[in-house]
């Protein structure tokens, strides 16, 4: 099977990081794919993230799901105000302190979470398409080395602040 040229050919510039180039598309690829999948679940990406946070932590100040998800609040603020209009998330001033304000999923997103969890199974099994178990796991070892490289390098992970 030949690549399309396009979509592997080096540009001259990248030649010094042809793996920080591919980590670059293969990312860009998988958030298109994500977003095709979403789509279907009325979500934009990075709104299933949001999601997902809630639904494991129930209800925090909006602040800790700025900081969860690592977004600039005017873009956390946003995301919540779509997704409270469509019923998913249900925010409320926090009885220990009238100036913070809660946010938690409600019975509503239940059905999201199922939508949700199939586009992620179904994203997972067309990015991994033709490898077997052992390269998966192999995979999934040198993406979180990659991660913990990152991290380290940047100092910008969230677990870090």
């Amino acid at each position: 099977m030949t690549s399309d040229p396009a979509c592997t050919e080096l540009p001259s510039a990248a030649r010094g990081g042809p793996v920080s180039h591919a980590v670059s598309r293969v990312a860009r690829l998988h958030r298109i794919a994500a977003g095709k999948l979403l789509k279907g679940a009325g979500l934009y990406p990075g709104q299933e993230f949001l999601m997902m946070y809630l639904w494991d932590a129930g209800a925090v100040r909006q602040s800790e799901v700025i900081k969860a998800v690592d977004l600039d609040p005017s873009t956390v603020t946003k995301m919540l105000q779509r997704l409270e209009l469509s019923g998913h998330v249900r925010r409320s001033p926090d009885p220990a302190d009238r100036r913070a304000v809660l946010v938690e999923a409600t019975d509503n997103s239940c059905a999201l979470l199922s939508d949700v969890e199939r586009a992620w199974t179904n994203l997972e099994e067309h990015t991994l398409a033709g490898l077997d178990t052992g390269e998966r796991k192999e995979l999934a070892r040198l993406l979180a080395r990659v991660e913990e490289n990152l991290c380290r390098e940047t100092a910008d992970c969230p677990e870090n602040r």
